[in-house]
């Protein structure tokens, strides 16, 4: 069992607000996930030629000052670092297969790459959704959308890597409730076409999976309903792109999510409780997600 949270802000006058009526939404779901949390969050692009990375340190007492001088060093280049505790954005005009290389060689046990992009920004921890959230400043974060993800663990360990969003390719995430059967047989798929895998966590797999065909040329839509033929179990998943929020659910829909929209937001929860304190939601239209049929919202 795992709650599932999103929230896409149509009012650009409420942008600044998003991390404040994110966050009750998140710690609403603590029961559904006391393991561990994380979100994706959507903001402005940053500068043309740039890419950025989102980085997590395996030890709190990581020298990220030592990081910037080895990157400096070997790519000749000053690194733009944003740290905040055991994660870190490395912003750089570098192009990102090296550095991507580089981070892989020489800090594979160091680092955790949580994503790669120019919009995106990805938090995940261990903890309650309410210290994850604290670690990290989650109130102050602002942007226009936010995908996001309390767990509690059924198949595989509880760390920072295993906990939601996942991540693959260029600011697209996705979060899961529910378990897939065949994770592996969409690794054993996927891995000869030189895609790698972080963890053993089954969402990846999903995450992974959705990705490469968004990659091979699919709509989104595409790439869903491929996956319905592909992916078997039973799954709510919200993705989240750069201008994008998404959901569907399997054909069974036996993972609760319920919407709310109005003319300022659109909040999605795997519960109502989640909801309750955005402002307006009485007068919002609530509803049920049908099964087997996407939702996609756009900025």
């Amino acid at each position: 069992m795992c709650g599932i949270v999103g929230l896409l802000i149509k009012n650009p006058a409420m942008r600044d607000e998003l991390g404040e009526l994110m966050l009750p939404m998140l710690i609403g779901m603590t029961e559904r996930g006391p393991d561990s949390a994380g979100l994706a969050v959507f903001g402005d692009r940053i500068s043309k030629g740039k890419v950025k990375f989102n980085l997590f340190a395996t030890s709190a007492d990581f020298d990220w000052n030592l990081f910037e001088k080895a990157f400096d060093s070997h790519f000749g280049s000053i690194a733009d670092l944003t740290i905040k505790g055991r994660h870190a954005v490395l912003s750089t005009t570098v192009i990102w297969e090296s550095v991507r290389d580089w981070l892989v060689h020489s800090y594979r046990r160091e680092l955790t790459i949580l994503c790669v992009g120019s919009s995106m920004d990805i938090y995940k921890d261990i903890g309650t959704p309410g210290q994850v959230a604290e670690r990290y400043g989650f109130k102050n974060l602002h942007g226009s959308h936010v995908v996001g993800h309390t767990r509690m663990a059924t198949e595989s360990a509880v760390t920072p890597q295993h906990a939601h969003p996942f991540t693959a390719g260029h600011d697209f995430c996705l979060v899961h409730n529910g378990s897939l059967s065949n994770p592996n047989s969409i690794r054993r798929k996927l891995e000869p076409l030189g895609i790698h895998f972080d963890t053993d966590n089954d969402t990846e797999a999903a995450c992974r999976y959705l990705e490469w065909r968004l990659r091979e040329g699919d709509t989104l839509e595409q790439a869903v309903q491929s996956g319905f033929e592909e992916q078997d179990g039973f799954y709510t998943f919200l993705m989240g792109t750069e201008n994008k929020l998404a959901l569907v659910r399997d054909a069974f829909a036996c993972k609760p999510a319920v919407v709310a929209e109005n003319d300022d937001y659109v909040a999605i929860s795997s519960e109502f409780r989640s909801l309750a304190r955005l402002p307006d939601i009485k007068n919002a239209r609530l509803f049920e997600p049908a099964p087997e049929e996407l939702y996609v919202w756009t900025i």
